[in-house]
């Protein structure tokens, strides 16, 4: 690498050995991930029936937010892990982990208990997510890598579709525990093909420490300093309002672990998140970036079902139809990104994708009301293909510029900054709908009659039941959902506009690229963009 710093000696590729094996591997892969993916749309549908059975309906919610809790301040643990450990025993602890939540859901007699071994499944849903994109890094080359990436973001898809269909079968059909225990069958097949398939290179095996002198104390740290910010984010403003005794004990409590954690990282001698995650232009870029990513997606993924529901009058299924265009031209759009970083390089593949969803972000509000199903699954699916060559080119770009040993906290510490972000933007964009709602109920004419909801998901449900309100009580309260939902894709472009000023004004000129091989990938030495990334800082 040229800027300056000396360059690191090549890291060499998966090898004829590793290659013969990658077909079972990437099946393995790709069941796992699946298990992660399926994970909270196949559970969805099947709430009603779940609340039926053991009550708790206050708390349910947290069926969802204790899951992601654990799975997102799970991840930077794993990520070291798997850069001391090796990747296949983190590989195998994470779906082992997954597998025994799953069975213990299955098993849970009351509300509370279901929610504690949510997060022991999303405890194992952490250790899937970042694994599976690191190991699928190791098995590619640069120049393959949108191939494998193609698949595993084909599952996402898949499950964005089928999730809710499979879920809505298991509770109305069977019971909703099969919902669990379907998990055990497709995790047994991914552990076996794991099991037997993968392998660490031998010569990435040496200087690991033993188990006892990983840095323990940091994990906890990380984890109560995670745990307690994303609880701070989750539930403010739902459980209990932002400046309540709660949350501010939250905030602060928060604060002291991750001083409390720094200090301990410094002195550790492995720590779980390095320095270095902090001082190199690259990551810090692609942190900001994803970060910004996370916030933008709450918009359509939150926001637009309802929008289809209460201002188009669509059903659940067709308004999830609307939203899977964004999730079946993301992994499309993210397989054929190479064509354009191969010519461009990766920071400018990632800009054009940026700005592409600030521009698509901006047009939602200029939709007609009520307009036409087929408009916003348009806005969608282009928000897709932008996506797609914005996020994909920036993990591989980290995942490039790191060693061997340093790719697992590299691509956990990317996974990361985006769930927050998704925490921060659920946070910040329901404060939004919420307030905009609370303005216009509030400005509503004195002839609609008092008793109008006064938030978004009262709105909703009125609108579900049109029959007990006037026609200009439904048109007033549909245009006031579509002006709150307006304002949020308003907020997600600002989102989009400060990932756009991270790739531009943060991320080197030239993203660093390590060779992968002693002869250099054709998307090295052939491409004039790769070329001139691979060049330095």
């Amino acid at each position: 690498m040229a800027g300056g710093t000396a360059p690191r000696p090549a890291d060499t590729g998966p090898g004829p050995a590793a290659a013969g094996r990658r077909g079972p591997v990437v099946a393995g892969l790709m069941l796992g991930m699946a298990l992660s993916a399926l994970d909270s749309t196949v559970i969805s549908t099947a709430v009603p029936q779940i609340v039926g059975d053991l009550g708790g309906f206050s708390v349910f919610s947290w069926l969802f937010s204790g899951y992601l809790l654990a799975a997102t301040v799970s991840l930077p643990v794993y990520g070291k892990l798997s850069d001391t450990f090796g990747r296949k025993p983190v590989l195998i602890t994470g779906i082992v982990l997954f597998l025994v939540g799953s069975l213990l859901c299955a098993a849970a007699w009351n509300m509370v208990s279901l929610i504690a071994f949510r997060v022991v499944q999303g405890l194992g849903g952490g250790g899937l997510q970042g694994t599976v994109q690191v190991i699928a890094a190791d098995l590619y080359p640069l120049k393959e890598r949108p191939k494998i990436q193609a698949r595993l973001s084909s599952v996402w898809a898949v499950s964005a579709v089928a999730g809710p269909a499979v879920g809505g079968v298991f509770a109305g059909y069977a019971d909703w525990r099969w919902i669990f225990l379907v998990n055990l069958p497709v995790g047994a097949l991914a552990l076996w093909l794991v099991g037997r398939h993968l392998r660490d290179p031998q010569q990435r095996r040496t200087g690991r420490l033993p188990l006892l002198r990983a840095d323990w104390a940091g994990a906890l740290g990380v984890l109560a300093c995670g745990g307690l910010l994303l609880t701070a984010l989750v539930q403010g403003g739902v459980a209990w309002p932002w400046l309540s005794p709660p949350s501010l004990a939250l905030l602060a409590g928060s604060a002291v672990c991750a001083a409390a954690t720094v200090a301990v990282e410094r002195r550790a001698a492995q720590p779980i998140i390095p320095g270095w995650v902090w001082r190199r232009r690259t990551i810090v870029a692609v942190n900001l970036a994803l970060g910004a990513l996370g916030l933008l997606i709450i918009a359509p993924t939150v926001f637009l079902p309802t929008y289809a529901q209460s201002v188009l009058g669509l059903g659940p299924i067709t308004a999830g139809f609307v939203l899977s265009a964004m999730t079946l031209s993301w992994p499309i759009s993210a397989a054929l990104s190479n064509r354009v970083y191969n010519r461009v390089g990766f920071r400018r593949s990632a800009a054009i994708g940026a700005a592409s969803a600030v521009l698509v972000l901006l047009a939602f509000p200029l939709l007609p009301y009520p307009g036409e199903p087929w408009q916003p699954a348009l806005i969608m699916l282009l928000l897709g293909a932008s996506l797609g060559i914005f996020q994909f080119p920036l993990i591989i770009a980290v995942q490039s510029s790191v060693e061997w040993a340093e790719r697992g906290t590299a691509t956990a510490s990317v996974l990361f900054c985006r769930m927050l972000g998704q925490s921060v933007g659920a946070a910040v964009f329901g404060a939004v709908a919420n307030a905009t709602l609370s303005d216009r109920l509030h400005a509503a004419p004195a002839a609609l009659g008092p008793g109008l909801p006064d938030d978004l998901d009262a709105v909703s449900d009125a609108l579900d039941h049109p029959a007990a309100l006037t026609g200009a009580t439904a048109d007033y309260l549909r245009r006031a959902v579509d002006t709150a939902v307006d304002h949020v894709f308003l907020g997600a472009a600002g989102a989009a506009l400060l990932a756009l000023l991270a790739v531009l004004f943060v991320a080197p000129r030239r993203f660093p690229v390590r060779d992968e091989s002693p002869a250099r990938t054709e998307a090295e030495a052939d491409a004039p963009g790769a070329r001139a990334e691979a060049a330095g800082d």
